[in-house]
């Protein structure tokens, strides 16, 4: 008992099917150079120490984060111009009563590379600043409070890309009573005193 297979009715699907498996092969197939170039150990990114940050309740703080990125190896940008490659993307899990702001990417440096020399990559090299807004709400009791989480990234070099890796984050943020709120004096009577 043979079983036949259906033959496509659109030449486009049919070379869209082809595409994509050429795709796939060659994302195995860089993914096979990469583990054979390191055997199982992606490059590491690096991450500045942050200074103590002071956050009044009530209002949004800015946090810089400076990442590196080792020599000769560069990451996707955040806003990477395949959706074939992993973004670099900061993931927060912070304390409760204290809510994550807008996260500030940098602009990625377009670059091509030996293995794809006619296309541009948006790409984060050597030292790179992600910031951050912590917004302490007004019913976080004053102190210190450390602030976790990831930066999920994908490293890569001149001949290929490394498997993905996330590198933890934290840091610090002081949280104090907001000042108190100007009253205005009322206003004088318009009398003359003698």
């Amino acid at each position: 008992m043979t079983m036949d297979q259906p033959t496509p009715k659109n030449p486009k699907s049919h070379s869209d099917a082809k595409l994509v498996g050429m795709l796939t092969l060659i994302l195995l197939a860089t993914a096979g150079l990469a583990s054979a170039q390191t055997p199982g150990k992606a490059p590491s990114l690096s991450m500045a120490a942050v200074p103590l940050t002071t956050a009044q309740r009530a209002q949004a703080t800015m946090v810089d984060l400076n990442f590196r990125v080792p020599p000769g190896y560069h990451i996707n940008s955040n806003t990477p111009k395949s959706e074939f490659l992993i973004a670099t993307a900061l993931k927060m899990d912070l304390p409760t009563d204290i809510i994550l702001g807008k996260i500030e990417y940098p602009a990625g440096e377009d670059a091509s590379f030996p293995f794809s020399p006619d296309e541009k990559l948006s790409v984060y090299s050597g030292d790179f600043t992600i910031a951050v807004a912590v917004h302490p709400l007004h019913s976080v009791v004053p102190g210190k409070y450390v602030m976790h989480g990831v930066l999920r990234y994908q490293a890569c070099d001149n001949a290929a890309c490394y498997p993905p890796k996330t590198l933890p984050v934290s840091f610090e943020v002081k949280v104090v009573k907001e000042p108190p709120a100007h009253h205005a004096n009322p206003a004088q009577s318009p009398h003359v005193h003698n």
